[in-house]
């Protein structure tokens, strides 16, 4: 079985999935995921749109519909027991259920740690007494596991795998009714609807700004294909371009981005687009969850430079005339915009080389192999 909660983790799990099938033939998997895991033949007990909530007031306003799917995993579990369990990230989620599959009998593998080194650091007592073997795609984190006594391999990150620009992005820009001679500024604010919501409102403020300063500046929106059209009804009239499903295509084509802190700035980075990062949650979601922090930056892309290569706006920074003045910055700066090119660079190197979803799939087939020689031995159990 496989379980996802999240766009990213969805792609990240049908990747491996798809890697997997050669090396396990017959393969049969179930479990929590969205389009792309479907695409690869998986059965879905239900669909990453229901379980991509953001903020803990958040779960809490969601709890019941979230247990509703958790007894229908375990409920198929139960029916059809798995040889094999691969959580991917999802956390709060997927370490409650690694309790569960363990108490089953179901040997669990972890893919794409929880950030216990930013936050909440004691549930590592909950991987070290579940998971069979964590496998991580930041290499800073596999010295945090063995330390923990946890097995763990580091694959490197699969998004080195995915993350592609447009060959020709002039002509990507003409063929949506831009100017490639142009400025474009890409506006990614997040792939769940609470983070739309949240984010986008000073987004629309900062394209106005912008636009007023700046009238020869374009913008595109790279909306994530599960989001109803409904949740961009506050950009209006305004002349930016929703396009669905073309993230890379966007952000490799654009000048600047303004990215919802998550994957996206990594997959930012990659394409080597220089970008200000923004988040804002519910309020008091922010004042709950901030005691629990452990680290001074919350985007990803500065967490694996292990220093601020891009700036970062967030909660009460993040207003529009913030945004404008760092996006006006980086526009009117094409030194700065090299630098931070060349920082990504960097960062591009810290994750390893190509082939970590390939690394993930042989790490899980060698799992397998050791839970099915453990359920055949006579009188045996994971």
């Amino acid at each position: 079985m496989i379980s996802c909660g999240e766009p990213s983790g969805d792609l990240y799990g049908a990747e491996l999935v798809e890697r997997l099938k050669p090396i396990v033939p017959g393969l049969e998997v179930f479990g929590l995921g969205g389009d792309r895991l479907l695409a690869e033949g998986v059965h879905l007990v239900a669909h990453v749109r229901d379980l991509a909530v953001v903020g803990l007031l958040e779960v809490v306003a969601h709890l019941r519909k979230l247990r509703g799917i958790y007894r229908r995993v375990l409920a198929e579990v139960d029916r059809d027991r798995p040889d094999l369990a691969v959580l991917v990230d999802y956390p709060d989620f997927n370490l409650r259920l690694a309790r569960d599959l363990r108490e089953r009998g179901v040997r669990v593998v972890y893919y794409v740690s929880p950030q216990l080194w930013a936050w909440r650091a004691g549930r590592i007592r909950t991987v070290r007494t579940t998971v069979a073997r964590m496998l991580v795609i930041f290499p800073f984190e596999e010295a945090l596991y063995r330390k923990a006594g946890v097995p763990v391999s580091f694959v490197g990150h699969p998004l080195l795998d995915s993350v592609r620009a447009e060959p020709d992005p002039a002509a990507f820009l003409t063929g949506q009714g831009l100017d490639p001679h142009r400025p474009v500024v890409a506006v990614l604010p997040g792939s769940r609807p609470q983070e739309v919501l949240h984010n986008l409102p000073p987004l629309v403020g900062a394209i106005d700004q912008i636009g007023k300063a700046r009238p020869d500046v374009q913008f595109l929106l790279a909306a994530a294909p599960s989001l109803s059209e409904s949740l961009f009804a506050p950009l209006g009239s305004r002349p930016v371009r929703v396009l669905s499903g073309r993230t890379h295509a966007i952000v490799g084509a654009s000048t600047v981005a303004l990215v919802a802190s998550g994957t996206a700035t990594v997959e930012t980075a990659l394409l080597g687009t220089p970008m200000v990062v923004v988040y804002r949650v519910a309020p008091l979601t922010y004042l709950l969850g901030r005691r629990f922090v452990r680290v001074t930056q919350f985007a990803m892309v500065n967490l694996i430079a292990e220093r601020a290569v891009a700036p970062e706006l967030v909660q009460g920074d993040f207003t529009a005339e913030r945004v404008t003045h760092e996006a006006l910055g980086l526009l009117g700066d094409p030194e700065r915009r090299k630098r931070m090119e060349h920082d990504f660079e960097q960062v591009r190197r810290r994750l390893g080389g190509p082939g970590a979803s390939l690394r993930a799939a042989e790490a899980v087939a060698a799992e397998l192999a050791c839970a099915r020689t453990e359920i055949d031995r006579p009188g045996g159990s994971v």
